[in-house]
This record gives C-alpha cells, structure tokens and sequence, in this order.
C-alpha cells in the first residue's frame, strides 16, 4: 500500500468533512478512540493534521489510523453499494494482472494496465466523485502505481456532481 503525504492526508480529511462535517466527523474521531479531547477543531485541515501526527501518517497501527480507514471505507462503500463493489473487485483484477509477483509494473503490459487503471477510475469517480475515486485510488495502490497515477491526470472527466438536466424546467 501506498502512503500519503500530508497534503494528501489533508485533502482526504477534507473530503471526508465535506460528506458529514467537520464536527460529525471529529466526533466519530472521538467515538472510534482516534483522538481523547472532545474540543471542537477550527478546520479539517487542523484536524488532518492532528491525525496524521497520531498515526504517523497511517503508518503506525493506532487508533488514528483504523479509525481513518473505518470511516474513509464506510463512505466509499455507501455510495458504491454491493453491485458496485464487485464490478471494482473485476477491474482491480485486470489492474493486478499487470503487476509482477513482487508488485512491480511489468512493462510488456504497460499499455493494459494504463486501460484497466482509467477503467476502474471512471467506474469509482461515478460513485463517489472524481476526488474521491483519485485518493482511494492512491490509498490501495501499491507504491509504483502511486507513482503513476501522481504523475498522471485524472483519467475521469466526470463531474463530482451530477450534472443538471438540460431538459427540466428551472
């Protein structure tokens, strides 16, 4: 699994605080063990910040980090739903596909795994958001695929949003 930086860290909070607020989601925080003040927090970025200094940016094995990945799935998979799940489940198979036994990018399959990477990007930034879909990306990815999609555009145009009808009466 890939780490994330800071700033990273920070926008992932950040989204987080946009789904169910900062204050609902320092209280889950709380609730889950991740922080012991009941204090309220001046910003997500404040709050991110709290975080990845508790879990050494979700490297050590405290309740920061557990608590971080409960809730960073929990959102992810309210919006994906069981069908959605098992279609990413088929599509991360064909990105491991062209992963080396040891989780390196084999080069003869470079091509594939561009294909099977925007694939499962355009699936998940039509769940969750375009945003979203780019860090949980980032999150479950093994280091040299990290690498790839930091260096890389995001593959969705899609809006986080979804677009109004052009059709509907305003």
């Amino acid at each position: 699994m890939a780490q994330l930086s800071q700033k990273e860290f920070q926008r992932a909070i950040a989204l987080l605080a946009g789904e169910m607020g900062l204050q609902r989601l320092r209280d889950r925080f709380v609730q889950l063990n991740a922080l012991v003040t009941r204090r309220k927090v001046a910003s997500a970025e404040a709050l991110a910040d709290q975080l990845y200094m508790l879990s050494a940016g979700l490297r050590r094995q405290v309740p920061a980090t557990y608590a971080f990945h409960h809730l960073w799935t929990e959102s992810v998979n309210a919006k994906l739903g069981e069908e959605g799940e098992k279609q990413l489940e088929t599509l991360a198979e064909a990105v491991n596909a062209c992963l080396g036994e040891k989780d390196d990018l084999l080069a003869e399959k470079s091509a594939e795994l561009d294909a099977a990477l925007a694939a499962y990007e355009r699936a998940l930034s039509a769940a969750v958001g375009s945003e979203m879909a780019r860090m949980d990306m980032l999150m479950k990815a093994v280091p040299d695929i990290a690498e790839k999609l930091r260096a890389a555009p995001p593959a969705s145009s899609a809006p986080d949003a979804p677009p109004s009808d052009p059709h509907s009466a305003s």
